[in-house]
């Protein structure tokens, strides 16, 4: 991840909030110029007697300096984004805005000039300040919305204290946590919030994991446990050695992976743009053909009359809130999930998990703990178990399969002499090569040994009688040994296969491991479809066989031999503890070990979709149907008409609307 993640994020931050700021001051403003106009306008006669003889002359002129300010200083923003519009040949919501509040004040203008005072029945100059206005209000609330959205980033933030405990030469010390450095070794009192990533080497406690994970009840830790930064200590008191500091902690990379999650643009967004560009010439179509129709079938009415229907189809069907609709959304619904330890790293993951008809998992460390136990060893050749054991944690040490961790377990239980390898290599869904004391090493399955030219006729049918996973070690050439495991199923893995299950998903498991193995693992989750024996390539074009089916395939594993499977899929979920290549492919890193985290990302995939289709709704349905009497279809027989003014507040209905739905979902947690 980049180092940089803390210092993007805080920046993020800050300009959210100068944002919101600046369009706070803008819009209060406005509004304290507004008032007078308005009262000016509307009310006039209200005053008292003699300020109405002193100000009736002058009050058209007075609107028209209250005015300026409002439009041009206060509003210069909303100009900008119009006028830009325009000239890059893209219209927007801001295109008519600017057209809607030129045509009223320009006509406001003209009439003050060309009409006696006397004569200035159709002055619009409050209608133009009020459109303003609730235009500044749509974005000042907009980045308020904003503002709220990136609460889950801060809140990530604010979760790591800047000092640790540190313990030097038998002192304890208080340090800035930018001090440390991996292999510092930390203590964590009871109650502390944990500064860093590390390995619990002395005590044990419960950790509260909630921040990272969602999951409320406390996790224990013993010697060895992994430790992460942002985590609550329990009421037991440890020392942990320091392994990541600062960015490089899980707590870090779930600050970046938020902040350009939520800079991404998912397809129903570019959708929305593309809406917005199609419908905005529509609309000036509807407000040209709607001018034409009233000045030339009514001219008794005058061009104003026919100008003030124009201007109320624009103000009315200002898509304001299209703006709003999709990326609100998105920014609400990605912060919130990754409080609850669904952590999005791409948008349109979200969208494709929405819409994904078929869930594939891999097996290992997947529907499995991954959690092996090596349960027995059988020696094929002269050659000591202990010595050629001590050759396979060797090679194993550089491995991050769950595999090699087991073996690296049991051969330190054993007291095997301990060895370095002078060359290693992982092969992805076939197993390791190393040399070790100038003897080359070959460990994997049965498949990958034969294709690194090793004799195995020893083995006989050892291999298809067994079924648990199986390791086999080679030494130049020579097969010497066979390592067997057991890995149990994860206990809530067959209640979330059942309920994708029942909720129309079709559900697979694709694995590398054997036959038999397998087939025991997906006959007890009740998963019908099922291949092992697979490559990691194998895997891929599996899925894009599905995919040639019509299948949107969501592809759920944690391995480097899960990284091809994952890049192919529709949509990929990575699980926490799975490798970093694994996590670095997928849209969606699950950060809780529990299956249940899964069907929480389809909750946040479905409700924030959800939410962006209620709100395109909302900026556009309501204010459509308005339009007629924005035109004034019902004013010859029912004598309705709608002004500009209140046009536009119709228009900012729909953004509050979007606002407030949006935030919904920070609710719902």
């Amino acid at each position: 991840m980049k180092p940089c993640c803390q210092n993007s994020a805080v920046s993020h931050e800050v300009t959210a909030e100068l944002e919101a700021r600046d369009w706070r001051r803008r819009f209060w403003n406005a509004l304290f110029l507004s008032v007078p106009l308005f009262l000016l306008s509307m009310g006039a006669m209200l005053l008292p007697a003699t300020l109405q003889a002193v100000l009736m002359p002058w009050t058209s002129w007075i609107q028209l300096l209250l005015t300026l300010p409002v439009l041009f200083w206060a509003g210069a923003p909303i100009w900008k984004k119009g006028l830009r519009s325009f000239d890059k040949r893209s219209l927007n919501m801001f295109s008519l805005i600017i057209v809607g509040i030129s045509g009223t004040f320009f006509n406001s203008c003209w009439q003050l000039i060309a009409a006696p005072p006397q004569q200035n029945h159709d002055l619009y100059f409050e209608a133009a300040a009020m459109i303003m206005l609730l235009v500044l209000l749509g974005q000042f609330l907009e980045s308020l919305g904003r503002k709220k959205a990136e609460t889950a980033l801060q809140e990530l933030l604010e979760a790591v204290p800047t000092t640790a405990m540190r313990l030097f030469e038998d002192r304890e010390q208080i340090v800035p946590v930018s001090s440390l450095h991996p292999g510092d070794l930390v203590r964590i009192y009871p109650g502390e919030k944990i500064p860093v990533d590390g390995t619990l080497v002395e005590g044990s406690s419960l950790i509260d994991e909630s921040l990272m994970t969602g999951e409320s009840l406390p996790v224990e830790k013993t010697q060895r446990s992994p430790i992460h930064a942002g985590t609550v200590n329990g009421h037991g008191s440890f020392v942990i050695c320091v392994d990541k500091v600062g960015a490089a902690t899980v707590l870090g990379q779930m600050k970046e992976i938020v902040l350009m999650a939520q800079q991404h643009r998912a397809p129903v967004q570019k959708l929305a743009d593309r809406l917005a560009a199609k419908i905005v010439p529509l609309i000036f179509g509807i407000a040209l053909l709607t001018f034409l129709g009233w000045y030339l079938l009514h001219p008794e009415l005058g061009a104003s009359f026919a100008l003030a229907r124009s201007l109320s189809v624009l103000m009315i069907t200002c898509p304001c809130a299209l703006g709003l609709a999709t990326p609100l959304a998105l920014t609400v619904g990605i912060g919130s999930a990754a409080r609850q330890g669904v952590l999005v790293s791409d948008a349109v993951a979200l969208e494709q998990l929405n819409a994904a008809t078929m869930i594939v998992f891999d097996k290992t460390g997947t529907l499995t703990e991954g959690k092996f136990e090596v349960t027995g060893c059988k020696d094929f050749s002269t050659l000591p178990t202990a010595a050629w054991l001590s050759m396979l944690a060797a090679a194993e040490r550089g491995s991050e399969h769950p595999l090699g961790a087991a073996i690296l377990r049991y051969a330190e239980e054993q007291g095997v002499e301990k060895k370095e390898a002078s060359f290693f290599e992982a092969v992805p869904g076939g197993g390791v090569r190393a040399v070790i004391n100038e003897k080359k090493i070959i460990v994997g399955s049965e498949d990958f040994l034969v294709n690194e030219q090793v004799e195995l006729s020893a083995l006989g049918d050892f291999f298809k009688n067994q079924k648990a996973t199986m390791v086999a070690v080679a030494i130049d050439r020579v097969l010497v040994g066979v390592v067997t495991l057991s890995d149990p199923i994860k206990q809530d893995a067959a209640e979330v296969v059942r309920s994708l299950t029942e909720a129309g998903l079709k559900v697979a498991m694709l694995t590398g491991d054997r036959e038999v193995v397998a087939g025991q693992v997906a006959n007890a989750l009740g998963i019908l479809m099922w291949k092992a024996g697979l490559s990691p390539q194998e895997k891929a074009e599996q899925i894009n066989e599905w995919q040639q089916a019509n299948e949107k395939v969501a592809m759920i594993g944690d391995g480097i031999n899960d990284a091809p499977a994952l890049s192919v899929a529709d949509v990929s979920l990575a699980v926490h503890r799975g490798s970093n290549l694994a996590k670095e492919t997928a849209g969606i890193i699950l950060m809780t070990p529990s299956l249940k985290s899964i069907l929480s990302a389809r909750s946040w995939s479905h409700r924030t979709m959800s939410v962006i289709r209620q709100n395109l709704f909302f900026a556009f349905v309501y204010n459509l149907l308005a339009v007629p009497l924005a035109a004034g279809l019902f004013y010859s027989s029912l004598g309705l008409l709608l002004n500009p003014m209140w046009a536009t507040a119709a228009m900012s209905l729909s953004s509050l609307s979007v606002v407030g739905n949006s935030l919904r979902l920070r609710k719902e947690n």
